[in-house]
């Protein structure tokens, strides 16, 4: 990095970072909402929490192992959004998740259950009003699923024909208790629901007087009619079926019986066969944007068992349907048009947003969770304690950068108001970085990462400190301060990527390591480590090196260096005295 004599490279290196900070502000001020302000995390600007109440099919309490792993999945579902500054903690059985700013609706996205299955499709039709007779419909066709974007929708094909009921046993979706008046069916053996309970009722939304109990027996009741042997039962039920009641099975529903549900959009129902492929055999998800169908699509790939199981099954299936269900709703019902070799991605459509289709895919890239969750209560956090926190530390950084530079100035003289525009330089950096990194990766700034940019900002100061040091070492072996200043940046760049190095490397593993909080520390420490070795080359040591050009800068009075000089010119009279009495000895 040492130029030669002459070089020009101290003003290309200035050029080039006023190139990096305009385009940085550009960015800032030129795309996005253009607000030059970061995202503030919970503690100072307050948040939504929503509490999620852990739900099992029996209605007994869950495991502290499944709320672990529930909290382990949702805080990474958390960091696949970036480092949004989201909470997850486990209270008794509840999962408490606190989510930046005053939209409840990520907070109650993390917390979804997302069970996903494909099961094939048997028959399909619209929703009709209970009593009267299904009438089967033509859906409209879905963009295919086979990996190949540009194959024409087809129209759906026939249903398959019905399976022996002896083979697959339906599992209906609830539906309102029958007509008393009519006729009992002489060969159902299922139980009715209990009197007075509403086999559609969502058990997080019952009345805040019901117990578990009965919650478990709305869930087992509602399991029991749909585990019907009676091929009646699964017609009554498409019949019946009310898309706009909640769902006692929602994320419940056993995946080796078949299934009667609707669409997430409540414009159909389906009777669909057993399981085929779990949520779990998914290897990634993401969500873009299909030009030639003008549609917002999620694209799944598989382990090796799912992209098997998918290329048998598209490849002796095509003309048929298979249906992606979330938490036994049907989001996507596309036509097999091909089939689709084993490895190839696949996708899901729907009427999705940009924002629902990257929420799904971050949802099924990151697993299912153990448990059913329902959502209790949604409150707003206040950030009064976190601002005046906030004020108390910024008069204290405040007061510290105040000390730093005047003993930069007492130490240095003029060379540290070199120290004071490298570091103001730093922080117009990192703040325009931090904007950014808001709008593209959702980071949200809070106390913590205020901790760790503080940090950041005092292993620049001490880089400074290093260069300055070794300058001084080479004008005690009794050079000028022009000739000092590239010979001691020589010895010091060494010790300064050392160090930084080393920072870093706690930084990545603290953020690897961590979750909440502390990982926000760790990312603005590690950022703030970047920024220092790119302020201190292309910045501190091009300062002072064109610093030492000058006639000005180079008087002692002005940089400092007088005393050091002082000791260089001593040493250099004893050593002549000390050769001088040699030579007369001699």
């Amino acid at each position: 990095m040492a130029p030669s004599s002459g070089s020009t490279y101290p003003v290309r290196a200035l050029a080039l970072f006023a190139v990096l900070v305009a385009v940085v502000y550009g960015l800032v001020f030129l795309t996005g909402d253009k607000s030059p302000t970061p995202k503030l995390g919970i503690d100072l600007q307050g948040g939504t929490r929503v509490t999620l109440t852990a739900r099992t099919p029996d209605g007994s309490a869950p495991s502290q192992d499944s709320l672990r792993q529930a909290q382990q999945i949702i805080e990474t579902r958390v960091n696949g959004l970036g480092v949004s500054g989201s909470e997850v903690v486990i209270d008794g059985d509840n999962l408490v998740i606190t989510v930046p700013g005053d939209d409840s609706s990520q907070a109650r996205t993390l917390g979804q259950t997302a069970r996903l299955y494909i099961r094939p499709v048997l028959t399909t039709q619209a929703p009709t009003a209970a009593g009267q007779a299904p009438t089967a419909t033509d859906p409209s066709a879905q963009v295919p699923a086979t990996g190949d974007p540009t194959a024409p929708a087809a129209q759906n094909p026939a249903a398959p024909p019905a399976q022996d009921p002896a083979a697959t046993v339906p599992q209906n979706r609830p539906f309102p208790a029958q007509d008393p008046t009519a006729p009992a069916d002489p060969t159902s053996t299922e139980p009715a629901p209990a009197d007075g309970q509403d086999a559609g009722t969502e058990p997080g939304d019952a009345p805040a007087e019901s117990t578990a109990g009965e919650t478990a027996d709305a869930i087992a009741s509602a399991k029991a009619l749909r585990q019907s042997t009676d091929p009646s039962i699964q017609q009554q039920a498409m019949a019946t079926i009310d898309c706009s009641a909640p769902d006692p099975l929602q994320g419940n529903d056993d995946p080796a019986l078949p299934l009667v549900t609707c669409s997430s959009d409540g414009t159909a129902v389906y009777v669909l066969e057993p399981s085929i492929i779990d949520g779990q055999q998914i290897a990634d998800a993401s969500s873009q944007f299909d030009t030639q169908q003008s549609r917002n699509v999620v694209s799944l790939s598989f382990d090796t068992g799912g992209g098997d199981t998918w290329a048998q099954f598209t490849s002796s299936n095509i003309g048929k349907q298979a249906a992606f269900t979330l938490d036994s709703k049907v989001v996507s019902a596309p036509v097999i048009q091909g089939a689709t070799p084993s490895g190839s991605a696949t996708q899901i459509t729907g009427n999705f947003t940009a924002d629902s289709a990257r929420e799904l895919a971050n949802t099924l890239k990151y697993g299912s969770l153990p448990l059913s969750f329902a959502a209790s209560e949604a409150e707003t956090v206040s950030a009064t304690l976190g601002l005046a926190s906030l004020q108390a530390g910024l008069i204290a950084g405040g007061i510290g950068f105040a000390l730093v530079l005047l003993y930069c100035l007492l130490y240095y003289r003029m060379l540290g108001i070199l120290t004071a525009l490298s570091l103001a330089l730093s922080l117009v950096a990192i703040y325009g970085i931090l904007v950014l990194l808001g709008r593209w990766i959702d980071f949200t700034l809070d106390l913590a990462g205020i901790a760790g940019i503080i940090i950041g900002i005092g292993m620049t100061a001490d880089s400074f400190v290093v260069f300055f040091e070794r300058i001084k070492d080479e004008m005690r072996e009794g050079r000028s301060f022009r000739s000092a200043v590239p010979r001691g940046w020589s010895r010091a760049r060494r010790t300064i990527l050392s160090g930084n190095a080393v920072s870093f490397i706690a930084a990545a593993v603290l953020y690897a390591l961590a979750v909440g909080q502390v990982r926000g520390f760790a990312f603005t420490l590690g950022l703030s480590t970047l920024l220092d070795i790119i302020v201190v080359i292309l910045v501190t040591w091009p300062l002072v090196n064109i610093a030492s050009r000058t006639d000005f800068w180079s008087k002692p009075s002005v940089n400092g260096l007088g005393a050091v000089a002082e000791i260089a010119r001593a040493r250099k009279r004893a050593a002549s005295a000390k050769l001088a009495t040699t030579s007369k000895e001699a």
